[in-house]
């Protein structure tokens, strides 16, 4: 049996094929004919010795063969999709992908984009808004801000963005809502981007917070925070606003947020890179940015009394 690697335009039809289990929709994949991907499995059947499909009258089966050849097949185009990705990103300084968070990318990076493009006309900027956790080698992702109690190993972890929840309501309904106990009367807005790992924070733990008895059920349901808040300050109902997002609103009037409770999670906002890309340029010049946009940030102000969701009943 020959010792050296046959031609990976061979490999590459294999592992497709492995894939899908179908010449027609491998060779679909690799923009060749069925013909040309099959020629190119028997060349490595040939340079193997032995075969790696069982060909059947409509279908393919692999052989035992073809079964072990498949994980490293399989790994091997992963990792040549990674270094194939990073050296892409490696000769491109002018280009910088950022993934977050919905929520996180309309209520706090978009406001702040505009600064970012003034001090660096020279990087082209995107975003992928998104909750799937995109792997940051083979997604072709530079930068990810994500929502987390604990740093990523593997990654380098940079400026952390503290969180604050708390009710906020628009004005009118602050009016007619001054204190909490007349918060069981209010209409309430109920997210699905609340439940923190093992620890949840809803409005019935909110409520034995403030001494009263469990709302009852009902009111709009929105999975993603920033909807909520929108809501919120068209008079919709209360929500439980994170502070990260809605500052600008509170800023502004928009919303009120009247009772003096905010209750500090123990996530955060994390900025992450590949470990070694916190120095290249464009990499180097947003968290820059986001840090120095982090630091001008608001808290609290003394009129909150400050709570951890870990001492809430």
């Amino acid at each position: 049996m020959p010792a050296t690697l046959p031609p990976l335009t061979a490999l590459r039809a294999f592992d497709a094929a492995a894939r899908h289990m179908s010449f027609a929709r491998a060779a679909e994949e690799l923009h060749v004919t069925p013909q040309a991907l099959s020629l190119q499995i028997k060349s490595l059947e040939e340079h193997l010795g032995a075969p790696l499909f069982h060909r059947l009258n409509r279908a393919v089966e692999l052989t035992e063969a073809g079964r072990a050849l498949v994980p490293g097949a399989r790994e091997g185009f992963t990792a040549l999709t990674r270094g194939w990705a990073a050296a892409r990103r490696a000769t491109d300084p002018a280009r910088l992908i950022v993934t977050a968070g919905p929520a996180f990318t309309a209520k706090w990076l978009a406001p702040r984009l505009p600064d970012f493009a003034r001090a660096h006309p020279e990087i082209e900027l995107s975003f992928s808004a998104s909750l799937r956790r995109m792997d940051m080698a083979t997604d072709g992702v530079d930068v990810a801000v994500r929502f987390s109690d604990h740093d990523e190993p593997g990654l380098y972890n940079g400026a952390l963005i503290e969180e604050w929840v708390m009710p906020m309501m628009s004005p009118a309904l602050a009016r007619a809502h001054p204190t909490p106990d007349t918060l069981a009367a209010a209409p309430l807005v109920h997210t699905e981007s609340y439940p923190f790992g093992p620890d949840t924070l809803d409005w019935p733990r909110l409520f034995a917070a403030f001494g009263l008895a469990p709302p009852a059920k009902g009111g709009p349901r929105f999975s993603h925070a920033d909807h909520a808040a929108d809501a919120a300050a068209s008079g919709t109902g209360v929500i439980l606003g994170r502070w990260s997002l809605s500052h600008g609103e509170l800023a502004s009037g928009a919303l009120i947020a009247p009772y003096p409770l905010a209750v500090r999670l123990p996530h955060q906002y994390r900025l992450l890179c590949r470990e070694g890309d916190e120095t290249r340029p464009q990499v180097a010049a947003f968290l820059a940015w986001m840090e120095a946009r982090i630091t001008e940030m608001p808290r609290p102000g003394p009129e909150f009394e400050i709570v951890e969701l870990k001492d809430l009943p």
